[in-house]
């Protein structure tokens, strides 16, 4: 009986440490689950944090998968391990979010990733402003890599940005 006893305590403990770390973790989702849990992702990720040392204590992860207006297909996927990611500076990346700061900069972008890759068509697209405005502005963005002149009086976003930007503007979304 002692045994049964001591069996179940344990059974009790380590259920109760299941549920602080549950009650920890804070899950958000705004989207339909794509099985029966809905968070396969972060399944999947909370899986592999024993994997590596520096995932111990966390990590985020950026994955996305999709087709652009234009046919082309776009997959990225981007981790890091949090250690020591609440303790760095942050002050050094704010001209990269400061480039999105902008409306124009936000419908430039949207344009560009749909399609719309010369200056001249740009300038065509009401709302973003004069061509001199419209250079400045693509000039903001290409600083912050945003944005790339893929040639004369043309511009793209590089793949690797896509799905970035578009989980800034999901992490944007209240």
């Amino acid at each position: 009986m002692s045994d049964e006893i001591s069996h179940l305590r344990e059974a009790l403990l380590a259920l109760t440490e299941r549920v602080a770390v549950l009650e920890q973790t804070r899950h958000v989702s705004h989207s339909a689950p794509f099985d029966e849990g809905g968070f396969w992702a972060l399944n999947g990720l909370q899986a592999r944090l024993p994997d590596d040392a520096s995932t111990t204590e966390g990590a985020v992860m950026l994955v996305g998968a999709l087709t652009l207006p234009t046919g082309a297909p776009v997959s990225w996927q981007q981790t890091v391990g949090t250690a020591g990611q609440l303790e760095a500076t942050w002050s050094e990346r704010a001209s990269v979010f400061a480039a999105l700061g902008h409306p124009v900069r936000l419908e430039l972008l949207r344009h560009i990733v749909s399609g719309t890759h010369a200056t001249s068509e740009l300038a065509a697209v009401d709302g973003l402003g004069t061509t001199g405005q419209l250079h400045h502005h693509l000039r903001q963005l290409v600083s912050a890599g945003w944005v790339r002149q893929s040639g004369r009086g043309s511009y793209e976003v590089p793949a690797a940005r896509i799905v970035p930007l578009l989980a800034c503007v999901l992490g944007a979304e209240r």
